[in-house]
């Protein structure tokens, strides 16, 4: 994981050399990276004591157990898949995984395939009807071990009719656009969905399930990542039809979709099951890793580096110029009057914020907050910021986000590029591509929302 980092990896304690400085912020980003490694974290969870399998505080003796299986989906599930390979071998009946494209790893006895994200494709509804083919086969006897992580909602299109896959592409589409959280953006698609909001509970029992799921939503909501397959949904077709109205794209949403969600209101369609639901009886829910285990490792990381580290938060939402105008202030009291620590200091944010496209540019969020970052520190010395997804990409490109620091914009500037301009077109990715400030990584395999490091370096240095 992580490969695509080749920056060489020094201490740099005060001075404020850029290159330094930006090693520095990778080497931090990393070490969360490596935390929440999706096969580590598995190893970490799950284990066999002879005939017992032991899942967290939970375990299974698999002399009671006809058959097991492997289902599951996200970023980085495939890692997930090989730690359950290693873990229990021959043990395993049948299995299938769906990671995004570019995100598969070999496995000898769980099938991947790989499918479209963030907007679902046709490879994605093929393999989630085999998720539900094997669910469905599981009896009372049978174990089926369940992996999800961030991405899972997108690659496990299964819509409920008269919806196809072009109608959930295109509100996908919409409510991406006009920056509706995800935890608004699942609710619809759960509701959508013949797998999503405890669906694939639902298509399981009464089969035992152990799910063992990598968190990319704030707050570690069950019902939230990946939509919740095997969680209760407390959202309702109601709470559906006020995202749309909140956001006024009803005009825009597909007729079909209209149709379902009028029909659930109505009483006309089931609910998906919530909390009490017998669907439940035989299922726990396991986090096997989140942003904050990555915040942590970042944080000692940084202090080993010789900064005054603190983790701000792992709840960071909004808008992301908006977050980006509140980290800088945070930087910037730093720097002038070393509250709330003294330079050389690093602060570290987690979470994910939204962008709401009014622009005609290319970009992401990370790169967004970035470029909203180095607006307002124009000026500014000794502050630097990392902003970038754990996954490795952000939005629709081949970045993980981008660094930014007080000379960005009179560099932009020299260069005859206008960085407003920029951020009001919502082009960021082809700012730092003329910059030279992107960060590459390349997948992950892990996904545990974004980070943001900022380091302010001492007075003078």
């Amino acid at each position: 994981m992580g490969d695509g980092i080749r920056c060489k990896l020094h201490h740099c304690k005060l001075k404020g050399n850029v290159m330094s400085i930006k090693q520095d912020l990778v080497a931090i980003f990393q070490a969360g990276l490596k935390a929440v490694d999706p096969e580590v974290a598995i190893k970490r969870h799950v284990r066999k004591e002879g005939s017992l399998l032991i899942l967290g505080s939970h375990s299974v003796d698999l002399k009671e157990i006809e058959r097991v299986y492997v289902i599951g989906a996200g970023k980085g599930t495939a890692p997930m898949a090989v730690a359950l390979e290693d873990i229990l071998g021959e043990r395993i009946s049948d299995g299938a995984v769906t990671v995004k494209y570019g995100h598969g790893l070999p496995l000898r006895r769980i099938r991947l395939f790989e499918a479209g994200h963030p907007v679902p494709d046709e490879a994605g509804v093929r393999a989630t009807e085999e998720l539900l083919r094997i669910a469905r086969k599981a009896g009372d006897k049978d174990l089926i071990i369940a992996a999800f992580s961030g991405g899972g909602s997108a690659l496990t299109p299964a819509p409920v009719a008269p919806v196809g896959l072009e109608e959930k592409q295109e509100v996908t589409r919409l409510l991406l656009a006009c920056g509706a959280t995800i935890g608004e953006i699942n609710a619809i698609r759960k509701h959508l969905s013949r797998i999503k909001g405890g669906g694939l509970a639902r298509a399981a029992y009464p089969a035992r399930i152990f799910s063992l799921i990598l968190s990319d939503v704030v707050g570690d909501l069950l019902d939230v990542i990946a939509s919740g397959p095997t969680a209760p949904d407390p959202t309702t077709f109601e709470d559906c039809l006020r995202i749309i109205d909140k956001y006024g794209i009803r005009p825009d949403v597909p007729e079909k979709v209209l149709k379902v969600l009028e029909e659930g209101v109505a009483g006309v369609r089931p609910e998906t099951p919530k909390k009490g639901d017998p669907v439940f009886n035989n299922v726990v829910n396991l986090i096997v890793g989140n942003n904050f285990m990555a915040l942590d490792a970042a944080q000692q990381e940084a202090t080993k580096r010789g900064y005054r580290t603190l983790i701000m938060t792992s709840r960071m939402e909004g808008e992301a110029r908006e977050v980006a105008k509140v980290i800088s202030a945070i930087a910037k009291e730093c720097a002038a009057t070393g509250r709330p620590v003294s330079p050389p200091a690093c602060f570290l944010f987690g979470g994910e914020t939204t962008v709401t496209i009014k622009g005609d540019g290319l970009g992401g969020r990370n790169q967004e907050l970035a470029l909203a970052c180095a607006v307002e520190l124009d000026g500014w010395n000794n502050i630097w910021v990392l902003s970038a997804g754990t996954d490795g990409t952000d939005g629709p490109t081949d970045v993980a986000g981008a660094f930014a620091d007080g000379q960005t914009v009179s560099k932009a500037r020299n260069a005859g590029i206008d960085a407003l301009d920029y951020l009001r077109r919502n082009d960021s990715f082809n700012f730092f591509k003329a910059t030279g400030d992107h960060l590459h990584i390349g997948p992950t395999r892990t996904n545990v929302m974004d980070m943001v490091c900022v380091i302010v370096a001492a007075s003078g240095s």
